[in-house]
């Protein structure tokens, strides 16, 4: 969507989509986003590099007040007022042709979000808070967060740390065939196997077609086109020696008493982030928060806007600072008198 024009572009049709990807390319112009990682992932693979500058709605409206993963459609509804037709949701893009109701439906996406972004613009605008967003969107275009190595790509398999160290060898064998095999057929990966699957294997570790499709999730169609390989890729994983065992990254667990830290922190940075209407997911996370408390100061939110905000007020109640007292049933930061 441009001014006055929509257009829904067929990827799947058109053989050479270089002039639109040279638009998207242009950095004399803004392109605006919703929740953009997957869609820049897809842009980086095509030219190794991605499209700038960007506005992601979805990182915008947290500054807003809005949940830190709030939908496109949940975000229309309240700054338009507009209930979006969400029956094509879970429809087959993949099938062709498509019919009206998906063209609808497709162009709905770009058609709000052109209308959203002016209000969100005006409304930060008016908070002096747009300059915030410049370190947050340097983040998103970082092209590390884009780069794929099959061999590390095991490490964001939801679940890896439940494993034992001979199931990782199985599991990061797996993930790399995964997602080898998902470049080579131009699929997102969870179409070639699931997360929980990938776990699943790597924990039962199946000899033969027989064991293999007894793992739960596992599909019928996915046995027979993938089973052969892998059983193979399984049992070679466990042929490996140990020393060449993929390691989880080393974590210290936090004492009793860090932990109530930690938890103590946490209330009080959902205290600063109701005063400042900001959602306390895009300030910090339990994990950040758990290595600043353990004295570890390399974490976004002593970083930039953030810092100021919120990273030197829990500073100076982990410094005794201040204390933290509940008055008329509301959580209320008090300066300690020397």
């Amino acid at each position: 969507a441009a001014g006055e024009h929509i257009a829904c572009i067929d990827p799947l049709t058109i053989d050479n989509l270089d002039p639109l990807l040279d638009l998207l390319y242009d950095t004399s112009k803004t392109k605006v986003l919703h929740a953009a990682r997957q869609d820049l992932e897809i842009f980086y693979q095509l030219r190794k590099t991605l499209p700038q500058p960007l506005f992601d709605t979805q990182i915008a409206a947290t500054l807003l007040g809005f949940n830190d993963q709030i939908g496109y459609a949940n975000l229309v509804q309240k700054l338009l007022g507009v209930q979006l037709d969400k029956d094509q949701a879970r429809t087959d893009w993949s099938q062709r042709p498509l019919n009206n109701k998906q063209i609808h439906y497709a162009a709905n996406d770009v058609r709000y979000l052109l209308q959203a972004y002016p209000l969100i613009i005006d409304k930060l605008s008016s908070q002096n808070r747009i300059e915030w967003l410049s370190s947050d969107f340097d983040q998103l275009v970082d092209t590390a967060l884009y780069e794929v190595d099959p061999e590390t790509i095991w490490r964001r398999v939801s679940g890896s740390n439940r494993l034992k160290p001979r199931q990782l060898a199985i599991l990061q064998a797996l993930a790399a065939w995964r997602e080898n095999t998902a470049i080579k057929h131009d699929r997102p990966r969870r179409w070639i196997l699931a997360d929980d699957v990938l776990i699943n294997l790597a924990q039962q570790s199946p000899q033969n077609l027989d064991q293999l499709e007894k793992i739960r999730g596992i599909k019928s169609n996915t046995v027979d086109k993938f089973g052969d390989t892998l059983i193979k890729t399984i049992i070679n994983a466990k042929q490996i020696p140990e020393e060449q065992w993929p390691k989880l990254p080393s974590w210290k667990r936090s004492t009793p008493q860090q932990e109530a830290l930690i938890d103590l922190c946490m209330a009080y940075l959902k205290h600063l982030a109701l005063e400042n209407n900001i959602s306390p997911g895009i300030l910090c996370n339990r994990k950040d928060m758990e290595k600043l408390v353990t004295g570890d100061h390399d974490v976004a939110i002593l970083q930039g806007w953030r810092n100021q905000l919120i990273g030197q007020p829990i500073l100076a109640l982990l410094a005794g600072q201040y204390s933290l007292l509940i008055k008329n049933n509301n959580l209320v930061a008090s300066p300690v008198d020397e």
